[in-house]
């Protein structure tokens, strides 16, 4: 069984089981704290606001729906057929459009582009949960997805989230409930290291435009009620010249 094919099973297997209402999930926050403070970032430097807007790894479509209120053409793409199911009932005036991808295959990337063209894409929180022999390739795909005049938005858990997510993961009263259910299915999130992330992009052809920290707030509160922020590293990156 390949790789992809074992987190694509391990993926659709907690979406089938993960409820629909909105921050039933540990990263579905509301987009006002997520998405909408990423958009402030990214909207500035985007050559062509016209292009369409992939949403890459847009799970449930909070997130997407969000951006599909701002952009004209808006497409949450995800591995798991399962997920887009929740995003197209979330959806049912179809604000965006939906397909299964897997961005590390070079060939689905390329069809897609094929069929938008150029394209700005917003990708969080999905480089650590991929194979460390799979980011590279996923980072080629994000490439040929914005071509020559898209740009990429890229946010991801920085190292300094590790520690605060075994934390939670080895309470005494066992891992939050909203974080319980990811282990269940066997999706361990890996560890991108912060360095790294530029290195992918430059090495697939893109140059870093901007880059900053971040918490990202998810869904889970901690003992005291408080929501659970991790530290987090944005990127926005592109082909220049």
């Amino acid at each position: 069984m390949s790789v992809t094919r074992r987190y694509r099973e391990a993926w659709d297997g907690f979406w089938r089981e993960a409820p629909d209402e909105q921050g039933a999930v540990f990263w579905d926050a509301e987009p006002a704290v997520t998405a909408g403070v990423h958009l402030a970032l990214f909207e500035p430097h985007l050559a062509d606001p016209g292009l369409a807007m992939v949403d890459l790894g847009c799970g449930n479509g909070t997130q997407t729906r969000f951006l599909a209120e701002r952009f004209r053409h808006v497409v949450g793409a995800d591995l798991s057929g399962a997920a887009l199911d929740h995003a197209r009932h979330a959806d049912p005036a179809g604000q965006a459009t939906y397909r299964v991808l897997d961005a590390v295959e070079k060939g689905e990337t390329e069809t897609l582009h094929a069929e938008l063209g150029d394209a700005n894409v917003y990708m969080r929180g999905v480089l650590h949960q991929a194979e460390p022999d799979d980011r590279q390739p996923m980072a080629d795909g994000l490439a040929t997805l914005v071509g020559q005049r898209g740009r990429v938005f890229l946010v991801e858990l920085a190292e300094a989230a590790k520690p605060v997510l075994m934390g939670l993961a080895q309470s005494p009263t066992g891992p939050p409930p909203k974080l319980a259910p990811i282990f269940q299915h066997g999706i361990a999130p890996g560890e991108v290291a912060d360095d790294a992330l530029p290195q992918y992009l430059r090495a697939a052809g893109l140059t870093v435009l901007a880059s900053g920290e971040l918490p990202l707030t998810t869904t889970e509160s901690g003992p005291d009620g408080s929501p659970i922020v991790l530290p987090s590293t944005w990127l926005v990156a592109g082909r220049m010249g």
